[in-house]
């Protein structure tokens, strides 16, 4: 059943209900006031004449004074022998409620008395010598009876309109309630047929109530996957292109070996080395590919920085030989509580990366310190420096600025796969800390590690993205 004829049927049960609580409550209401008027109409009659009957030696019923009443109350005045004594009308020689004639209280009762539908009050005359007779006075029902089926049937009428205004009513409202969903299954559905993840549903006037906010938010979950799914088609593209290079190596070493029919050294070593860059290159996706599903472990002691950092220097001097200048600038004793092994990944990292877009006889800084509660690490080198415009994406994975520095890649040892910044940026995220670069084209960069320090921090691993420029 649609979700709009559920909601309208709802909303239309529930009025029903509410208004026949409600007629049912005005019925008993008229009712017990009609009644109610006709028992004081009764009682005080009854009263009156109590107050002027007397009944003499020989049991006969009478009045002191004549006495008038309300017409429609019918008197009669039986002894207790059940012999009428007297009567209002001669049209009534039975009594109006022969149930409680011989009743010793006063009771109020409803009858059917000659095809009539009466309201009677039955009170015995108590004398000196016990009770003299029986008093029952009546009035006929018609006109109440009339008044609540007239009642009746006007709230049936008006309950039946009132819930066909609010069918109406709520088939319209839920329609338009329920109009912007319409709207994003058929976009939804478009997008599945057509492949186009840049459709988007139109906001509607105003747009602050649930619904907009659902449409906001499937427009933003909408813009989300597209962009992992460029991101995706670009990530399938990078590992095609870094797989395709060394495999066209390996295989035109194959071919050339195979043609002078003997193992060439240096070809062997060409091998080799794409082989190498291969593993590095699977290891560093299987690597990443744990850190997002949250199930790289990360092993939490106290770390020296000011010890870790002097190894890493040493580790640079070499990797730099001499074609870099690789020194220490500010120096402090931190510790943190970390993971040796991955901290020393990072900074390896940002080390390694400075060194290998660096032109020759260029200088590179390493700098540790603290500031407030946190370790701040820093790798400077005055290279050819990112382009804003390439800034927020250097830790996306596969994202390398070309132009210059891919040139001066090309000369250094050994070539980057576009992943360590990616592997850096959750290290640090999962450390609770954060990694920032700054850059000018033409005088260098510097990224800048922030951890907290020992104490200050109590590690809670869970997944973490791989892009952005900042944790």
């Amino acid at each position: 059943m649609p979700l709009r004829v559920r909601l309208t049927l709802f909303y239309t049960s529930v009025l029903g209900v509410v208004f026949v609580l409600f007629g049912i409550a005005v019925y008993a209401t008229i009712s017990i006031v009609l009644t109610r008027q006709i028992d004081n109409t009764l009682d005080q009659t009854v009263t009156d004449i109590f107050k002027l009957a007397r009944f003499d030696a020989e049991g006969q019923f009478g009045l002191l004074v004549p006495i008038s009443f309300d017409p429609r109350v019918v008197v009669q005045v039986w002894d207790t022998e059940g012999n009428l004594l007297a009567a209002t009308t001669n049209e009534l020689e039975t009594p109006l409620d022969k149930e409680t004639l011989t009743s010793e209280d006063t009771v109020d009762s409803y009858v059917w008395h000659a095809g009539k539908h009466y309201r009677v009050l039955t009170r015995p005359f108590e004398g000196d010598y016990g009770m003299h007779g029986i008093m029952q006075a009546g009035i006929d029902m018609a006109e109440v009876d009339q008044v609540q089926k007239d009642l009746l049937q006007y709230l049936i009428i008006m309950g039946l309109i009132a819930i066909s205004v609010a069918g109406l009513a709520g088939w319209a409202s839920t329609h338009r309630a329920l109009e912007p969903l319409a709207t994003m299954t058929e976009t939804a559905l478009k997008i599945t047929r057509a492949d186009d993840l840049s459709m988007r549903i139109p906001e509607q006037e105003p747009g602050d109530d649930e619904v907009g906010q659902l449409i906001r938010t499937f427009n933003q979950t909408l813009e989300r996957l597209e962009e992992l799914f460029h991101s995706q088609r670009r990530f399938l593209t990078d590992v095609g292109h870094e797989l395709r290079t060394p495999l066209t190596v390996i295989k035109g070493n194959v071919d050339l070996m195979r043609r002078m029919g003997e193992h060439d050294e240096e070809s062997l070593a060409s091998i080799e080395g794409e082989v190498d860059r291969l593993a590095r290159l699977v290891e560093d996706l299987l690597l990443l590919a744990q850190a997002e599903s949250g199930k790289l472990p990360l092993d939490f002691r106290r770390v020296e920085l000011d010890t870790l950092l002097l190894e890493v220097f040493q580790q640079a001097r070499v990797l730099a030989g001499d074609c870099q200048e690789v020194q220490i600038g500010d120096f402090d004793q931190v510790a943190i509580k970390g993971d040796r092994d991955r901290i020393k990944q990072v900074m390896l990292n940002l080390v390694g990366n400075a060194i290998r877009y660096t032109p020759d006889e260029g200088k590179i800084v390493l700098s540790l310190g603290k500031k407030g509660n946190w370790a701040q690490f820093i790798v400077r080198d005055n290279g050819p420096g990112i382009p804003e415009e390439d800034l927020p994406h250097v830790f996306e994975r596969f994202y390398r600025a070309e132009k210059s520095r891919s040139r001066l890649r090309a000369k250094r040892n050994g070539k980057g796969f576009g992943l360590g910044l990616s592997i850096a940026y959750w290290i640090v995220r999962n450390h609770g800390g954060r990694i920032e670069v700054d850059s000018q084209v033409g005088q260098g960069t510097t990224f800048c590690v922030w951890l907290p320090l020992e104490g200050t921090y109590e590690p809670v691993l869970t997944e973490s993205e791989s892009n952005g420029s900042k944790v």
